[in-house]
């Protein structure tokens, strides 16, 4: 910067040639330079509290803004950082065919305590027994004086429990967000959903699992974020899974069973329709395993899936299928069906000791369920092709249903496939499976021969069914024969009106415990059903559990007076659900009026 002198010369010396004195010059040049001076401090200081100004303006905006975003934003409790995977909390979740919801996620909160900040402890324990009369005050009050800093309280609240919760106050119960399952429709195919539990936790989330039936088997689809929150859909229907489950309760009830099983299966894409199990429970407080005792007894239990028994005279159909099969006969060859058949040291007898021979057409075999006629077909056809046969059909093989129960129930097959077994396995015995593997042989047997395999989820419509098993008019052949039976034989009890019902009775006494011999009055009863029986549509099959029809003068306890009056009323109330008109009867002539117009 350029500095003016005080006492400039030329201006001195002016001053001087003019009189006048030069030292008011230099109190000019004075009062000017500090006027500069201060007019420079003055602009320095406005502009350093310029800065000031906008410094504060910037940060009264930026904790406003802050302050703003936190009272708009959902309360949380605060966690401490911690390496590891992150916790998935969202599931899929899981419809019927028509898209009504069987069990989807509800929003939720856990309880859980951090005794360091506890005010009261003693009397937040009491307060909190109180809310929860399943806790003990006693042992909350231990762990809340202890040493421990964190500890669970309850895994899922309702919103007035954690209302009560929060209205205590005390600063160290703390809530966590939570997701938990819900089922809407209670015990409505609870066996098909198994139910869910949770997995890794943390007070933030909490992984929701599945831990039995199709919850299980299907966990990491309903769990995968690649699904986008897509539903699952399974080929159960409410509506109709509803009915035949009030069915089979009624029908429980009425023939004193001790369980029942039913499943209506798509005849042609095997889709379940529906499937039903009792006794049953409620996937929202689902019940734990027995530890002891036979499994059988326990609600969880699929009769379904899990029951492995002989299905007694149900198999008759296939003996007689596989012979059409094979040319051997037609549905009118007469074959030999006089009883008693003695094989070696074995004596093979009718029920109630009757004779229905000595000579039955193949459809009477199957009309009169007879168990020597059966059993000569069978020596026939032989034993290494009889097996061959129902192998193809799934019966010896664990089903492939989407069900994390179907691996383990196998069926129990004889390791040597003797004659006596090719005899005894022709009508239903010598071997044991469960109601869905029958329900899947017919299918496969009766909508034209091809073979399907059972599922719970909606087939895409490219669907394709497997190999042949039979010719078309052997399946067509098998389904006349069937409708013969409940026309004339032993499942008369299994007319229903308006719809043509073919099917199949089969009674099996259940084998001791010691595998020595069966009990005289425990029986599985079973009834294979198709409708219409001229253009099969669908398969049912009905399994009661030591039933028994008390209502004459000595209990009935056969299939023909149980299963089969049951499964009548299950067709009766869910055909029309199923879309199928009732076909109109013709009337005698005599019953038409001749009007003279």
């Amino acid at each position: 910067m350029t500095r003016t002198p005080l006492r400039p010369l030329a201006r001195v010396l002016e001053a001087r040639r003019k009189g006048e004195n030069p030292d008011a010059i230099e109190k000019e040049n004075r009062r000017l330079r500090r006027e500069d001076m201060r007019d420079t401090a003055r602009r320095r200081a406005e502009g350093r509290l310029l800065v000031l100004c906008v410094f504060f303006i910037c940060g009264f905006l930026a904790i406003g803004g802050r302050m703003a975003l936190l009272a708009a934003s959902e309360p949380v409790e605060p966690r401490a950082a911690a390496a590891g995977n992150a916790i998935v909390a969202q599931r899929a979740d899981i419809v019927d065919r028509n898209g009504r919801l069987l069990a989807t996620n509800l929003p939720t909160f856990a309880l859980y305590a951090q005794p360091p900040n506890m005010i009261d402890r003693i009397g937040t324990a009491k307060k909190l027994a109180e809310i929860f009369p399943d806790m003990d005050e006693e042992e909350l009050i231990k762990d809340f004086t202890g040493p421990r800093k964190f500890l669970w309280i309850k895994k899922k609240l309702s919103p007035e429990q954690r209302q009560a919760v929060h209205d205590i106050g005390d600063p160290g119960l703390l809530f966590g967000p939570r997701e938990m399952r819900l089922y809407p429709n209670g015990r409505l195919a609870a066996h098909v959903l198994g139910g869910a539990s949770f997995g890794r936790e943390g007070v933030s989330s909490a992984e929701v699992i599945g831990v039995a039936g199709i919850e299980k088997a299907m966990d990491d689809w309903l769990r995968d974020p690649a699904n986008g929150g897509t539903p699952l859909q399974l080929s159960i229907d409410t509506t109709v899974q509803h009915t035949m489950r009030q069915v089979l309760e009624g029908g429980m009830r009425l023939m004193n069973a001790k369980g029942a099983a039913g499943i209506l299966m798509d005849i042609h894409t095997g889709e379940i329709v529906s499937m039903v199990s009792l006794p049953d429970f409620d996937p929202n407080d689902r019940p734990r395993p027995l530890t002891e005792g036979d499994a059988g007894d326990s609600p969880l239990f699929n009769r379904a899936v899990q029951g492995v028994y002989e299905l007694g005279s149900t198999f008759k159909i296939f003996t007689a299928a596989q012979a059409m099969e094979l040319g051997q006969v037609n549905p009118d060859t007469m074959v030999d069906a006089d009883a008693p058949m003695k094989w070696g040291r074995f004596t093979i007898r009718e029920f109630q000791n009757k004779n229905y021979g000595p000579l039955l057409s193949v459809t009477d075999v199957i009309v009169e369920s007879s168990n020597v006629g059966t059993a000569k077909m069978a020596l026939n056809i032989g034993g290494a092709r009889q097996k061959a046969f129902l192998d193809k059909l799934g019966v010896f093989e664990p089903t492939p249903v989407e069900l994390i129960e179907a691996p383990g129930a196998k069926p129990l097959v004889p390791p040597n496939w003797s004659e006596i077994v090719t005899i005894t396995a022709s009508y239903g015995h010598g071997f044991s499976s469960s109601p869905l593997h029958l329900a899947t042989a017919y299918a496969s047997l009766l909508n034209g021969g091809l073979r399907v395999e059972p599922t719970l989820l909606r087939r895409s419509p490219d669907w394709q069914p497997g190999p042949r098993i039979v010719r078309p008019e052997v399946s067509a052949a098998s389904a006349e024969m069937l409708r013969a039976v409940v026309e004339r034989g032993t499942a008369s009890f299994g007319k229903v009106p308006g719809y043509e019902v073919g099917g199949k009775t089969g009674t099996a006494n259940k084998p001791l415990k010691n595998g020595r011999g069966y009990h005289d009055d425990k029986n599985i009863n079973t009834f294979a059903a198709v409708f219409p029986a001229s253009a099969p549509e669908y398969v049912l099959v009905v399994s009661l559990d030591e039933a028994s029809d008390n209502t004459g003068t000595k209990p009935r306890r056969t299939a023909g007076w149980t299963a089969v009056p049951v499964s009548a009323e299950v067709i009766r109330r869910v055909a029309p659900l199923l879309g199928l008109r009732p076909a109109i009867e013709p009337q005698l002539a005599s019953a038409v009026e001749v009007s003279a117009n």
